[in-house]
């Protein structure tokens, strides 16, 4: 007969683990971005002088490259606070519809805050934007950490971390591909543009980046919390819902599972 007391210490452990894993992982990301956040303000040179030289060397570049702006233009436009505000809240609706609430809440939340977190963080660093002769765009508000390269990470991660569990083999692989380069592209367009210094777009992936995993963390913890076992990001946040989230079937299905 199992003993009750060894089995709570056990889950008991299990779950300090786990915490500590998890502190772990945001303490590798967080510290690079308070690096860069300290480098920024106290005007690091070699940092200052790559900011510099990006900013003068593409902006040169663009004005004589017309079909290399409208493409900056493209992937810019791309991510930008419409264009994810509608994408998320059709994800959202859609997964309501679903019945998957919990995933419905995870992406307004994760991706909501995230907007809001880069507002406070803009406000309390104040960084002005990169000046040039003839620029491309004018974008209000501070400059670091960069809106469009934290926009990116978070909502293609959220898209994967959802859709994931539908995908399967090459079809995975094609995905995470495209989510990269629009990540990048996004990121690369921003510094282009002359809207943000590479300081500012390294910032926003960071930031991004360690927000989207706290999220990811506790929706597994939750999911254990509800007697659902631990997943692996690579499996996505609910790869048992796999039918549910598939567009291709007709209709919801089944109870609510959550």
């Amino acid at each position: 007969m199992a003993d009750p007391a060894a089995g709570a210490a056990s889950r008991r452990q299990r779950d300090t683990t786990r915490a500590a894993l998890v502190a772990a992982a945001l303490a590798l990301v967080a510290v690079p971005f308070a690096l860069l956040l300290l480098l920024v303000e106290d005007h690091w040179g070699p940092l200052a002088e790559a900011d510099r030289g990006a900013r003068d060397g593409l902006h040169r570049f663009a004005l004589t490259q017309p079909a290399f702006v409208w493409l900056m233009r493209a992937f810019s436009d791309s991510g930008s606070a419409l264009a994810w505000q509608l994408v998320m809240l059709a994800v959202a609706v859609w997964l309501l519809w679903r019945r998957l609430w919990r995933l419905a809440l995870f992406v307004v939340v994760t991706t909501a805050v995230s907007s809001l977190l880069n507002t406070a963080v803009k406000a309390m660093v104040n960084r002005q934007r990169p000046v040039v002769p003839h620029p491309f765009v004018h974008e209000p508000g501070a400059s670091f950490p960069s809106g469009h390269a934290q926009a990116a990470i978070v909502g293609y991660g959220v898209l994967l971390l959802v859709f994931l569990p539908v995908l399967k083999g090459v079809w995975r692989r094609v995905a995470v591909a495209i989510a990269v380069v629009m990540v990048l592209g996004i990121g690369f367009s921003r510094v282009a543009l002359a809207a943000h210094y590479v300081s500012d777009v390294l910032a926003g992936f960071v930031l991004g980046g360690a927000w989207l995993a706290a999220m990811a963390a506790l929706f597994s913890a939750w999911r254990v919390q509800r007697g659902r076992p631990a997943v692996h990001p690579e499996e996505g946040l609910s790869p048992e819902d796999s039918e549910r989230l598939n567009p291709a079937a007709t209709s919801p299905g089944g109870p609510p599972r959550e």
